[in-house]
């Protein structure tokens, strides 16, 4: 079935892992909450004189064990959430006013300043001048091999078989990660704008999962970075997300209307974020496809899938435009290698001065 809201990807530049969960069972109204845990490390107490640095360092240290313990520390971090929702000591979590669910045509969309062909078909060109450049830099590289061998044949021919073979290599084991390290890396310091493009578009990522109630597991910046922190090199630079029930809800074929919502407005916030700021999105061809691909195995019908993408392409830029300077702000604060705990901190206070 033809998608007329998306593009066959080329490749991405972010990658955002979305793994949305469901909304735990809430614990009863006491003074505490104790939120049991299966995976050896001690139990999670809620305080009744906890404060908002107190939580979001809580949570810095379940989501550093989630990152190796997996689902079951990842259900801590989301029930200590809940409960210091419950007790107001976070009050932005989940809690963004969203517009009503219902179909969206194109030129409602339009009459809100939004351009669908300039934001659902990203153009992944922001690289492309490095990779030229990269490649005349073989080319020349090889030319001078070619003059300084005297011509040596043999030498030369040695030459492109070790670099095919290793390209090859990286294609097959890395699905083209090294590659991409290099482009990325180089892309960086060729064009400092790609990082700041790359930076807002994950900071939109993780603000609009934030504010929907997905809470964010971790995240990485560029190809680099998640080779450091991961040590492997198909893994680019992306927001990861706590929860594993999306994955039995989509096994199951059974997805609930939430999980979609939610996980529709996450897969869109980077490109959203990229038309609001640049008036075009690049980024986020993979986010897009990825949508599309869900909605293939949940066999939307055109109409529907179609109606799905609209609403959250403008419940996300409803969210985004008045929270501008604290998307900045969280920005920034990614750049700056700020922890997950941090960053919730910062959205905290921000949404706390805005509604003064």
């Amino acid at each position: 079935m033809a998608r007329s809201f998306v593009q066959q990807p080329r490749s991405c530049i972010n990658t955002c892992r979305l793994c949305v969960p469901l909304r735990p069972h809430r614990a009863g109204r006491g003074c505490c909450r104790k939120l049991c845990s299966t995976s050896g490390t001690d139990a999670v107490i809620l305080a009744q004189d906890s404060t908002l640095e107190s939580v979001c360092q809580q949570l810095d240290r379940i989501l550093a064990e989630a990152r190796t313990a997996g689902s079951t520390a990842e259900q801590q971090a989301i029930q200590l959430a809940e409960v210091a929702l419950d007790r107001q000591v976070l009050k932005a979590f989940g809690r963004g006013r969203q517009v009503p669910k219902r179909i969206y045509t194109i030129e409602e969309l339009r009459l809100n300043m939004i351009e669908p062909e300039k934001l659902l078909s990203p153009k992944d060109e922001s690289l492309n001048f490095v990779r030229n450049v990269c490649q005349g830099a073989a080319a020349s590289g090889l030319a001078a091999l070619t003059y300084f061998s005297g011509f040596d044949s043999s030498r030369v021919i040695g030459t492109l078989a070790g670099a095919t073979f290793l390209l090859i290599a990286d294609q097959v084991a890395n699905a083209g990660g090294g590659e991409a390290l290099i482009i990325d890396t180089l892309g960086r310091i060729i064009k400092p704008a790609y990082k700041d493009r790359v930076t807002w578009h994950e900071a939109g990522h993780f603000l609009i999962a934030y504010l929907v109630g997905l809470l964010p597991k971790d995240y990485t910046l560029s190809s680099l970075d998640a080779f450091k922190r991961y040590r492997a090199l198909n893994v680019q630079a992306g927001c990861q997300f706590c929860g594993g029930n999306f994955d039995s809800e989509l096994a199951a074929g059974r997805i609930s209307s939430s999980s979609l919502d939610r996980y529709s407005c996450v897969a869109l916030a980077g490109v959203v974020t990229e038309y609001l700021r640049f008036g075009q999105a690049e980024g986020g061809v993979g986010d897009v496809a990825q949508l599309d691909r869900l909605m293939r195995a949940l066999q939307f019908t055109q109409k529907k899938a179609d109606g799905q993408v609209r609403w959250a392409v403008l419940n996300v830029a409803a969210l985004l435009r008045p929270h501008a300077a604290l998307h900045d702000k969280l920005a920034a604060a990614m750049a700056a290698g700020a922890s997950v705990g941090s960053c919730i901190a910062l959205i905290e206070e921000q949404v706390a001065q805005e509604m003064l």
